[in-house]
C-alpha cells in the first residue's frame, strides 16, 4: 500500500462545471473531465524553458513537456493551481507579466482536460524539483518544432498538443516571446 497522500480532483462537465469531486487515480481510470494547466516561461532571448519529466511519474516519465503543468486540485481555480504549479514544480513566485493565453478543450491528447495555457517571461535562477524534473533547458521556438518534427515521441502528448496550439493560435512574428494580448491573472 502507497503512503502517498491521495488527490483529489473536480470532475466537470463539457462545459466545465464542477459535477462530482474524485480521486486522482479513479478520474483518470474511467477517463472523467477534469482541469489542467500548462505555463510556458520565456526568457528575453525568446527561448522556452523546458523541463524533461522524472522517470518516477506516472504518467509521461521521461518525456519533455511545458515549463510547468499540473491538474487543477479539487476547490482551486485555474490561477491558484498554475501559481502553485509554478512554485513547486520550478520555484518560480509568480511573475507580474504572466498572462492566460487561451484555454483548451478536454480531448483524448489533453487527457479529458480542459486546460488553460498560461505565458510569462522571465529570466533569474530556477530551482527544479528533483522528483518532478529530471532535466530542464531553453530552447528555441525553431528548434523546439524541429525536434518535435523529427523525434515527437521525446514530448508528452499533451505538449505537443499544447505547442501545436500556441504556434497557430499566438501571433509569433518568427518570436515566440513577443507579448501577446491575453488577460492578466
Amino acid at each position: 500500500m502507497s503512503n502517498m497522500k491521495t488527490e483529489w480532483f473536480d470532475v466537470v462537465d463539457s462545459n466545465d462545471q464542477v459535477v462530482d469531486r474524485m480521486a486522482r487515480a479513479e478520474v483518470h481510470q474511467r477517463g472523467m473531465l477534469h482541469r489542467a494547466v500548462h505555463i510556458f516561461v520565456f526568457n528575453s532571448k525568446g527561448e522556452l524553458f523546458l523541463q524533461q519529466r522524472s522517470m518516477s511519474k506516472d504518467t509521461a516519465p521521461g518525456k519533455w513537456v511545458s515549463s510547468c503543468s499540473g491538474h487543477v486540485d479539487s476547490g482551486e481555480d485555474y490561477d491558484q493551481a498554475a501559481r502553485r504549479e509554478l512554485m513547486e514544480e520550478i520555484g518560480l513566485a509568480w511573475p507580474s507579466n504572466t498572462r492566460r493565453l487561451f484555454k483548451v478543450p478536454p480531448s483524448p491528447a489533453t487527457g479529458y482536460e480542459f486546460v488553460w495555457l498560461y505565458r510569462c517571461e522571465y529570466d533569474g535562477p530556477l530551482h527544479l524539483d528533483p522528483k518532478e524534473i529530471q532535466a530542464g533547458e531553453w530552447f528555441t521556438g525553431e528548434a523546439i518544432t524541429a525536434w518535435m518534427l523529427d523525434r515527437p515521441r521525446d514530448f508528452a502528448w499533451s505538449f505537443v498538443h499544447m505547442w501545436r496550439r500556441f504556434a497557430t493560435t499566438v501571433r509569433t512574428s518568427g518570436d515566440a516571446c513577443q507579448q501577446t494580448e491575453g488577460q492578466n491573472t
